[in-house]
């Protein structure tokens, strides 16, 4: 059994997907959720599901990521993850604590990558006139939203769309392509799935 630490830093809708996946016959359970973030609701949504949770705040290590990462990386360590997920976790991390979970740290992003990597993909699928928009699971490597390609999901842009209309569109698929993405390659399965 796969053991998978989670972080966040809002919501946690994607966690909670991902979570919910993994019972039954599931390669992967859940072990803890963290978060940069005390106050991020992800971590009470799973605290009431029974997991572990921790919150490194990064205010206080402004200017030093080095040392944010460090107590990062105690807290997950602590859990031995085979797998860790970002699940919305908006903060940009360092190739040193990459390489320390290479191969086997996933990320969920809002956009068909290599498109609009970074923020703001809904405002700029629109701005560009885009047919298509959607979501990429992709493992994480030092160059930001640029890892190998696992899942993607698409949804048509809609006349009328705003960026918070067709970002509500893709949450919908990324609760359905994290999970699915999640539980190939708990089982050893990293080839590209489209939904």
């Amino acid at each position: 059994m796969k053991r998978v630490a989670i972080l966040v830093s809002g919501g946690g809708s994607n966690m909670v997907r991902l979570v919910e996946s993994m019972t039954g016959d599931h390669p992967a359970r859940a072990v803890m959720v963290g978060s940069n973030d005390p106050q991020a609701g992800g971590l009470a949504k799973a605290a009431d599901m029974g997991i572990e949770t921790f919150a490194v705040d990064h205010r206080p290590f402004r200017g030093d990521r080095p040392a944010f990462e460090a107590a990062l990386r105690e807290r997950i360590d602590a859990a031995r993850p085979d797998i860790l997920c970002l699940a919305g976790f908006m903060r940009i991390l360092t190739a040193g604590f990459i390489q320390a979970y290479e191969g086997r740290m996933l990320n969920i992003h809002p956009s068909l990558l290599p498109k609009y990597k970074g923020l703001h993909t809904h405002e700029r699928a629109l701005e560009a006139g885009d047919a298509w928009h959607g979501c990429t699971v992709h493992e994480v490597t030092a160059e930001l939203d640029d890892g190998p390609i696992l899942g993607q999901a698409r949804v048509p842009v809609e006349p009328g769309d705003t960026p918070d209309t067709l970002a509500a569109r893709v949450l919908t698929m990324e609760h359905r392509l994290y999970p699915a993405v999640l539980r190939r390659f708990a089982d050893g399965d990293r080839s590209r799935l489209d939904l």
